[in-house]
């Protein structure tokens, strides 16, 4: 194991699961009722479908399962406890990711809405196809219900993307197959040019960074967007990275977290859980969630501030499915 895994490891427990526990275990403490109670679900925008407020998250989290029969204990939990959204992406682990939530669908395609992602290595109509091919042998089935083109990021890609030739004619011949039931895009890198794909492509759902640090602009300028066409709307990067969760300026425990994303105008959020520990709490504070006032999301915005410029030079960097 690389120090570099213990050290997220030792600061995930020791920010994560120290800091939410005062606020979350009272709640999952009060009685076994309501752990029987369902896990919320929302419309998730124009597909129509019903899903969990939650999602788990297979990235960099979900590869912190470093045993298989760990991960594919957690995955089956993970839909036994209620969390049947689960979202993966071709880049995750290099193929891993998709290869082990592959291994459970075998047996349980039927109970999971299942959502992957055309790598970023993949702009062309004639990638797109060849690697979604790959992510369905791996994924063993013939159709995803959502599929994203993964990580969007400046206004060239976003034409290359539109181009003649762009991946976006892939989608759209895979939607008409059925091959995928809907389509989307992701983004972290930059609000206005995904306000710009959803304007100008015609897309089932998006998937954003949002939180209350607001970097990039996404809760400004590509909500909006989306809510206008109706687009189903998946949140993520909740904790950007972890990097919002603890104590002192410019953090904030897990669930005020949690909280402020599900106060927000979208369908679900994902959330990346490395602990068998945290997927409990997440999903006992998505069962007793209560939406924010507008205050209490000013006040919670406000007190994550400091970090803003930080997480936006971050996020430019960053690239889905790295380690950190």
């Amino acid at each position: 194991m690389s120090n570099d895994k213990i050290t997220r490891r030792e600061f995930i427990e020791k920010t994560t699961l120290t800091v939410a526990s005062a606020t979350v275990l009272p709640s999952v403490l009060e009685s076994e009722a309501g752990a029987k109670t369902k896990l919320p679900q929302r419309v998730l925008g124009r597909t129509g479908a019903k899903v969990p407020v939650i999602a788990f998250g297979c990235g960099s989290r979900f590869l912190m399962y470093e045993n298989e029969d760990e991960a594919l204990r957690t995955l089956n939990h993970v839909i036994d406890s209620g969390i049947t959204y689960l979202d993966t992406a071709m880049d995750y682990g290099k193929g891993l990711s998709e290869t082990r939530v592959g291994m459970v669908m075998k047996t349980r395609r039927k109970d999971v809405w299942l959502a992957t992602k055309v790598s970023p290595a993949a702009r062309t109509r004639d990638e797109a196809l060849r690697a979604v091919e790959q992510s369905l042998k791996r994924l063993q089935t013939d159709h995803v219900n959502l599929l994203h083109l993964h990580s969007l990021t400046t206004a060239e890609d976003l034409a290359k993307i539109e181009a003649k030739d762009g991946a976006i004619k892939a989608l759209y011949e895979l939607r008409e197959q059925k091959v995928a039931r809907f389509i989307g895009m992701t983004s972290h890198t930059d609000g206005a040019v995904m306000a710009r794909a959803i304007e100008h492509n015609d897309l089932d759902c998006v998937q954003m960074a949002m939180n209350p640090s607001r970097a990039l602009r996404f809760e400004e300028l590509a909500l909006p967007a989306a809510k206008k066409k109706n687009l189903g709307v998946i949140l993520m990067k909740v904790t950007a990275q972890e990097k919002l969760v603890g104590a002192g300026a410019g953090k904030a425990a897990i669930e005020p977290l949690i909280r402020y994303a599900l106060s927000l105008p979208v369908s679900v959020a994902v959330i990346g859980m490395p602990k068998v520990q945290f997927i409990d709490q997440n999903i006992a504070i998505a069962k007793s969630f209560k939406p924010m006032s507008a205050g209490e999301m000013d006040q919670l915005r406000s007190q994550v501030a400091p970090q803003r410029a930080s997480l936006e030079n971050f996020f430019l960097r960053h690239r889905d499915g790295d380690a950190v």
